[in-house]
């Protein structure tokens, strides 16, 4: 048997966090790879409790749900939002399977094959994967640690006419960085004057170390929920649990419905049992005060990772001290190859991700992403260790000390 795949099929490209975990599965490799939460703080026995309340209630638990997704929850989470100063009813929400697939209904109800996307660079590189897949131009936009660059931004809307901009404002991934109030109500400005669609991604947002700072959603901060430029997304993967697979958007009526009909057509709903389980267990659990124990716990491994980068004594290295999120992002010398650099450091029980598949143009062969969420204190100083072995090496092989 021969197979014709779609054309499309030919821009899929396997992720390079996914291939570096299965190089640690099983092994004695410490991976600062991937965007994993911390196993110790996933609360197993309330989560069990929640699935039997939801099994207490007869066999409809088990029946199919509605596509948009199951109405308690998104109750509780319209009441969530509102707390954000984001105000939304029911028709301006849907559930979806991860923060992802709301990425993905997006770009199948707005953008058409060859339609533009600007993007921060270096950006999420399952966005990027996605736009390829789709055959959607991502074109970066210059920036720097407060966001975007707002005359760049306006040069390349009036050149490329694009119908969206995706950003990850609040500990971007991979950077970590924060954009100032200032780049925010600029991009707004920018995207209103023109008509183009702003899809604001927001998954570590609650991982915020120091409360005392504001940083105000896109959503929050443009007219809403009907007529917004903005469409928001979240998950409750990096504050309850990945495996749950549950996120969602909010927006203007006439989008989020649109994505309802799409996704109707694509997987009908995602789990209702788990969004069932979800709900029972958001009334039945201090989210805040888990939130406030992960928070603690996150800041403490951050500092951590940061002193230990700092006693290497580097000059020609430079990276991010995050305020919130999961990820260090790191610059090495000119001419050392993160790629190249990641087979030797496996070699010597530690992985990261290197940098190169987050730029949508012109990657940086130098940089690499740390996470530092998912060590706990005794694995992380060995980690650096063996990253710092390993980096010497390579700096020296460029003529760096």
């Amino acid at each position: 048997m021969e197979y014709s795949f779609s054309k499309n099929v030919d821009a899929l490209t396997s992720s390079a966090v996914r291939e570096i975990l299965k190089l640690t599965q099983g092994s004695q490799v410490i991976s600062l790879a991937g965007g994993l939460p911390a196993e110790e703080f996933f609360p197993i026995e309330a989560m069990r409790d929640a699935f039997n309340r939801v099994f207490d209630g007869g066999n409809k638990s088990l029946q199919y749900g509605l596509t948009d997704g199951y109405i308690p929850l998104r109750e509780w989470i319209a009441a969530r939002m509102k707390q954000k100063n984001m105000n939304v009813d029911l028709a301006n929400m849907i559930l979806t399977t991860g923060s992802q697939q709301a990425v993905d209904l997006l770009c199948q109800v707005y953008l058409d094959e060859g339609d533009v996307v600007l993007v921060e660079n270096p950006t999420y590189l399952a966005a990027l994967q996605l736009f390829q897949f789709r055959g959607i131009r991502a074109v970066p936009v210059e920036g720097d640690a407060e966001g975007m660059d707002l005359d760049d931004l306006a040069a390349k809307v009036k050149q490329y006419r694009p119908k969206m901009v995706y950003v990850v404002p609040t500990f971007a991934n991979p950077t970590g960085k924060v954009w100032s109030v200032e780049r925010r109500l600029g991009l707004l400005r920018i995207c209103r004057e023109n008509h183009v669609l702003i899809l604001e991604d927001d998954p570590y947002g609650e991982l915020q170390f120091d409360l005392s700072e504001s940083y105000p959603t896109l959503f929050s901060l443009d007219q809403h929920p009907n007529g917004s430029a903005v469409v928001y997304t979240s998950t409750f993967s990096k504050t309850v649990a990945p495996a749950l697979r549950t996120g969602w958007a909010i927006g203007d009526a006439q989008v989020i419905q649109t994505m309802v009909r799409a996704k109707q057509a694509v997987d009908l709903h995602s789990s209702s049992i788990d969004q069932m389980a979800l709900f029972q267990l958001l009334n039945h659990f201090d989210l805040d005060a888990h939130i406030a124990t992960i928070r603690a716990a996150y800041q403490e491994r951050m500092q951590l990772m940061d002193d230990l980068l700092s006693r290497q004594g580097w000059t020609d290295i430079k990276w991010n001290k995050p305020k919130g999120g999961m990820f260090f992002w790191m610059e090495l010398p000119e001419g050392v190859k993160a790629e190249e650099m990641l087979v030797r450091a496996v070699q010597e029980g530690v992985a990261f991700v290197p940098g190169s598949p987050f730029y949508a143009e012109q990657p940086k062969a130098n940089t690499l992403r740390l996470n530092f969420t998912h060590t706990n204190r005794e694995n992380m100083i060995l980690a650096i260790d063996r990253l710092s072995k390993v980096i010497g090496e390579f700096c020296q092989s460029v003529g760096q000390p």
